[in-house]
């Protein structure tokens, strides 16, 4: 994958605020603990940021995992267990992550990374096709601006709307609130195969889109909100069993 950023800034930031108003007050203050009032979305981005860097050179593969197109729901599902060896180790980086932080609860590196690749995992083209480097390759136009389908659901969707991401999160409360407790009984298997699926019907798309941007932000800012709202929600869910 040539990007490996899901969800720009203001996207990891509204991931992060919608799953910090869903902690119990235990969690919170153990998060506020670790990374300052708040730290959890001010820090949402910092393991993009580090990209440049030479610490953490090793977590440039963990944005990701790519999975080939058409594949049966039962090979979608063992990739969270059975991790692929190619296109990112997003799972594998998970779960290390969540054990981590059982064991050493005030990591404070170990958190900030937890709670941005949770919300990697719900971005469409982070279980994108590794063939075309996950979006990357497929080019768009963009309201005129050259541009790809990895940067399109990155971040191009999320800031149409011109909201703040306090805003956003707002929205995504009032808008998508009535769907907490259904996304709250989803185990990990069916919110993988629920974007999965998405990803699918994204690239089934491609193929018949006439190239107006207007017309994609109308078909699909609906679901690219419904999937930050769900990391959101199970960010906040899985943080709690953490820090239980």
């Amino acid at each position: 994958m040539l990007n490996t950023f899901a969800w720009g800034p203001k996207g990891h930031r509204i991931a992060a605020q919608v799953a910090y108003d869903h902690l119990t007050t235990k969690t919170r203050k153990q998060v506020d603990h670790v990374l300052g009032t708040h730290g959890m979305v001010y820090l949402s981005t910092w393991p993009d940021e580090i990209k440049s860097d030479t610490i953490y050179p090793e977590s440039h593969d963990w944005h990701y995992q790519d999975l080939d197109g058409g594949l049966s729901d039962e090979a979608v599902v063992v990739t969270l267990t059975n991790y692929p060896e190619v296109g990112g180790n997003m799972f594998r980086a998970l779960d290390s992550l969540a054990l981590l932080l059982k064991n050493e609860p005030n990591n404070h590196d170990a958190l900030v990374f937890y709670v941005h690749l949770l919300a990697d995992r719900y971005c469409p083209m982070h279980v994108a096709h590794l063939d075309d480097k996950g979006g990357n390759a497929v080019r768009m136009k963009w309201f005129g601006q050259n541009t790809n389908l990895h940067s399109v659901w990155d971040s191009k969707i999320v800031e149409n709307k011109g909201f703040s991401y306090t805003e956003y999160a707002n929205y995504l409360h009032d808008v998508y609130g009535h769907k907490k407790q259904e996304i709250l009984s989803m185990t990990p298997e069916q919110t993988l195969l629920y974007t999965y699926h998405l990803t699918s019907d994204v690239y089934e798309y491609q193929s018949l889109w006439s190239g107006n941007a207007y017309h994609y932000v109308y078909e699909w800012a609906d679901e690219m909100e419904y999937q930050l709202y769900m990391a959101g929600v199970k960010l906040a869910q899985s943080l709690n069993q953490i820090y239980k």
